[in-house]
């Protein structure tokens, strides 16, 4: 993977990618990590299945316990799975609230989460240790922390029973749970959950689908699958312990058919997925991953020298970068949505923002429908939206 870029060092944009999607031109579709966007020919793969759904819906739903399963199939070499140890599922919101619940926790047990981890996900674990008697334990990262795994590791217990870490955080694009990390945490007895949300598509394979009990990511962010399509993947010793969040005639056939199965949902999207890795692969998963990275880091030095925000530290091969917005500003949720409406009616762009005390922080993502000049579009613009007198603010 390429090393970080120079100023100047924009990648060229990769012929033809930018005609796969149909997003509004309008529009600076600077947000690609939130809800990902879809190509034209993933979109017509799927409207086949839904035609072919619609024509015979008997023999389609037959017919669909086997062709999930072919489909799963198809995607576990891709993430570097065991495809007996994957599951397909909406979104990593209801994979989480899976793996929670298969755990048999214990009064007074803790599940370690960091502050820069994702809303939803810290708020599950919250509930699931409210109804056992265990306890949610914070480790708090610096937002330019140099050593996050150090800081995981220093927040560890004799009552840590759980870790649920991100693989990149959501807010600050950061890398928290590499296999080195679950590794460790794996020789102090602490089982592993990793939120890779945003990991397939984005990173290339490596062991960490191997390291921890339970990991789960979107395909519908980086991998272009349809919305909702994610992946949970669990290891063997947990596998027969899994406990589905809904009952049904796939039940008794176990993992991972048990988590699929519920009944007259739209399972279009995952059976599209394959389609949408082939659309990948046609670009040149390297180049896509090269080309996003290099933009990334492009347009967060742009956010640096053209609107004067300070980066978050950052990893050299993600598609995402983040920069801390100035004191006041974004620091609830009202001054987020005030932010994001002002970036979107005043500078045409999408961009993620998240509340943090002192500043918010601002989450640019690349994706190969991006050009260079969009960001410096967005960067000249928020210079000046920042320094005017009715900036948006925080309540």
């Amino acid at each position: 993977m390429t090393a970080d870029v120079s100023a100047a060092d924009a990648p060229a944009p990769i012929p033809g990618a930018a005609e796969l999607f149909a997003l509004d031109p309008a529009l600076a579709h600077l947000n690609h990590g939130s809800y990902g966007a879809v190509p034209i020919p993933v979109r017509e793969a799927q409207e086949v299945f839904r035609a072919e759904q619609e024509a015979d819906p008997d023999g389609f739903f037959l017919a669909l316990p086997e062709r999930v399963a072919a489909a799963r199939t198809a995607i576990a070499p891709v993430l570097g799975a065991d495809p007996a140890g994957l599951a397909l599922l909406s979104n990593v919101t209801e994979a989480v609230a899976v793996a929670l619940d298969s755990v048999p926790f214990q009064p007074g047990d803790e599940i370690l989460v960091t502050d820069h981890g994702y809303g939803v996900v810290t708020r599950a674990a919250e509930r699931r240790a409210a109804e056992c008697g265990a306890t949610v334990r914070v480790a708090r990262l610096a937002l330019d922390e140099a050593d996050p795994a150090r800081a995981v590791l220093d927040a560890v217990t004799e009552r840590t029973r759980v870790a649920l870490l991100d693989r990149i955080t959501s807010p600050t694009a950061r890398e928290i749970a590499t296999p080195a990390l679950l590794r460790a945490l794996a020789e102090r007895g602490v089982l592993t959950m990793v939120d890779a949300a945003h990991a397939p598509g984005m990173l290339a394979p490596d062991p960490e689908v191997g390291w921890p009990d339970f990991w789960f990511g979107n395909l519908h962010k980086w991998a272009f699958a349809p919305r909702p399509t994610a992946v949970l993947a669990v290891s063997e010793a947990w596998r027969e312990r899994v406990r589905p969040l809904t009952y049904s005639w796939e039940h008794e056939r176990g993992f991972p058919s048990n988590v699929e199965w519920r009944g007259t949902a739209d399972y279009t999207g995952w059976l599209a997925a394959p389609a949408a890795l082939r659309v990948l692969d046609e670009l040149g998963v390297e180049r896509v991953r090269e080309h996003n990275a290099r933009l990334a880091a492009h347009g967060q030095h742009l956010l640096t020298e053209l609107a004067g925000l300070p980066p978050l530290p950052g990893s050299d091969r993600l598609a995402m970068r983040a920069v801390r917005l100035p004191a006041g500003v974004a620091e609830d949720e009202a001054g987020v949505r005030a932010l994001m409406g002002a970036v979107r009616d005043e500078l045409g762009a999408r961009v993620a923002v998240r509340p943090w005390a002192g500043g918010g922080v601002l989450r640019i993502s690349a994706q190969v429908y991006n050009r260079a000049e969009e960001y410096e579009k967005l960067a000249a613009g928020l210079a000046g939206l920042l320094r005017s007198p009715g900036r948006p603010r925080s309540a």
